[in-house]
């Protein structure tokens, strides 16, 4: 097995404070600007950054479907993690300063890929196609916070 990373970024029309209050407001925000390759979304604990347990199924093909449970932390200022309590799927978020009233937003995704031919399709693939979902995630979060 060999670990999987999908990385995506964006410069958001906002400064980084509102632009990370937003990604961490689970109870409110998160939900609006998800795709609609997540469903079943659901607040099981906290609802604000550090110690929030969120729910939600992402599709990220027709056949393939994650049941994901995600323990939420803030290790660094700008820095929000989710660590998959049913796999090894973690999405770090970091959101920084990129001039006046504008940030840059990164997410990075990290995995064990499967072995065999079977992971090097996921390794050629997959990185591709989360990279396409959290572009779009990350423009609907930048509609959101540039209003």
């Amino acid at each position: 097995m060999a670990q999987v990373e999908a990385t995506t970024e964006r410069i958001i029309a906002a400064d980084a404070d509102t632009v990370f209050d937003a990604l961490a407001d689970y109870k409110d925000v998160r939900g609006k600007v998800l795709t609609g390759h997540f469903s079943e979304y659901e607040v099981r604990e906290g609802g604000d950054g550090e110690g929030t347990l969120v729910h939600w199924k992402l599709q990220a093909t027709s056949k393939r479907v994650r049941d994901c449970l995600l323990e939420v932390s803030e290790p660094t200022d700008g820095q929000l993690v989710e660590k998959d309590r049913n796999s090894s799927m973690v999405t770090t978020w970091t959101v920084t300063p990129a001039g006046e009233g504008r940030s840059k937003a990164v997410v990075t995704t990290v995995w064990e890929g499967a072995g065999g031919i079977g992971g090097f399709f996921e390794r050629t693939f997959a990185p591709k196609g989360l990279g396409r979902i959290y572009d779009e995630l990350l423009q609907n979060l930048a509609a959101e916070v540039e209003k």
